[in-house]
C-alpha cells in the first residue's frame, strides 16, 4: 500500500494513496455548491445565537439583539384576545344564569372558553373527560350531590366544599360511625346499603331498615334518596363515590367521609367562573 499520493493513469484524479485489494481512494474535491452551502448554514447559526435567546447562564439566558421572546409573545397576544373578546365577557358575566342558556353566540363562546379553563383547573381531579375518579364525582351523569342546575353548579364552583377559604362554603359530613354503632351493625347497614342500588328493601319495614332509618334518613331521607340541601347523596341510583363493595361501604360508614373542593371563585376571573359552570352544566348531567 502506497502511502504517497498519485495520480491514476485512467481517471487522472489525485488519489489520497490508499489501495485495498487494488481498489484506490480518489481524492475528489466535494463540490462548490455543497461547501458554500454548508459555510453559509454554519453563518446563518451564528448570527441566530447572537439574534435570539440561545446561550443558557447560570439563571438565565442570552436575550438576543432583536429582543424576541417567547413569554412577551404569549402576553401580547393574551392582551389582544382579551380586547377582541371584552364585550362577549361583559355580557357573559352580567346575564342571568337562567337566560344566559338561552344566547346561543354567547353559549357557543362559554362553551369554548369554558372547556380550557376546565383542563387547566378542573380535570386534574375530575379527569380530563370530566368521568371523575375514586373521591371525584363524574359530571357526566345526571347524580349531584348539590343540585345540577345552572345555578346550583355555578355556586359550588364559586365557592367550593368543606374548605376552610371560603365562608360560604357548602357545607356537610359524613360522620363517623365507629363509635355509636357496634361492628355487626356497621356490617349489617353496609349490607343493607349495598342492596339499595339494587332496589332492594327500600322502605322495607326490617331490622336493616329500621337500623338506618335511625342513624342514616336524616340525612339520606327514609327512602335513601338523598338530600340536594344536604350534600346527601342518593343511595339507591348505584352511583358510588367511594366504591360499591363491601369493604369501602364499611368503611364510609365507620370512619366516615369529608372531601374537599377549592372556592374557584378566589382564583378565576367572573368571566372563567360563569364559562366553566356553562362548560360543566353542558357535560350532559346538567339538569
Amino acid at each position: 500500500m502506497s502511502e504517497k499520493s498519485e495520480k491514476t493513469p485512467v481517471a487522472e484524479v489525485e488519489t489520497t494513496g490508499h489501495r485495498w485489494d487494488g481498489i484506490e481512494e480518489l481524492n475528489t474535491p466535494l463540490p462548490r455548491w455543497w461547501l458554500w452551502t454548508f459555510y453559509a448554514t454554519i453563518f446563518w447559526g451564528l448570527v441566530y445565537v447572537v439574534a435570539y435567546p440561545a446561550v443558557p447562564f447560570k439563571e438565565s439566558s442570552s436575550k438576543g439583539f432583536l429582543g424576541w421572546s417567547t413569554r412577551a409573545n404569549l402576553a401580547k397576544e393574551l392582551k389582544h384576545q382579551t380586547k377582541k373578546y371584552a364585550h362577549l365577557d361583559q355580557i357573559l358575566i352580567t346575564t342571568d344564569l337562567g337566560k344566559l342558556l338561552n344566547d346561543r353566540e354567547l353559549v357557543q363562546y362559554a362553551l369554548a372558553r369554558g372547556s380550557s379553563v376546565f383542563i387547566s383547573h378542573c380535570s386534574q381531579c375530575h379527569g380530563a373527560g370530566a368521568g371523575g375518579a375514586f373521591g371525584y364525582p363524574n359530571l357526566l351523569d345526571d347524580d349531584w350531590l348539590w343540585g345540577g342546575s345552572i345555578e346550583n353548579i355555578a355556586y359550588t364552583i364559586n365557592h367550593g366544599i368543606r374548605n376552610t377559604t371560603d365562608p360560604d362554603s357548602q357545607i356537610s359530613e359524613m360522620p363517623a360511625f365507629d363509635q355509636t354503632l357496634k361492628h355487626d351493625e356497621i356490617v349489617t347497614l353496609a349490607q343493607y346499603v349495598i342492596s339499595l342500588a339494587k332496589l332492594e328493601n327500600a322502605g322495607e319495614k326490617t331490622p336493616e331498615n329500621e337500623l338506618f332509618l335511625e342513624n342514616c334518613s336524616g340525612c339520606h331521607s327514609e327512602n335513601a334518596t338523598g338530600d340536594e340541601t344536604l350534600g346527601a347523596p342518593d343511595l339507591t341510583d348505584a352511583i358510588w363515590l367511594y366504591g360499591s363493595d363491601i369493604v369501602s361501604v364499611k368503611k364510609t360508614i365507620s370512619s366516615g367521609r369529608y372531601g374537599v373542593m377549592p372556592a374557584w371563585g378566589q382564583r378565576l376571573s367572573p368571566a372563567d367562573l360563569r364559562s366553566v359552570s356553562v362548560y360543566v352544566h353542558g357535560l350532559g348531567g346538567g339538569e
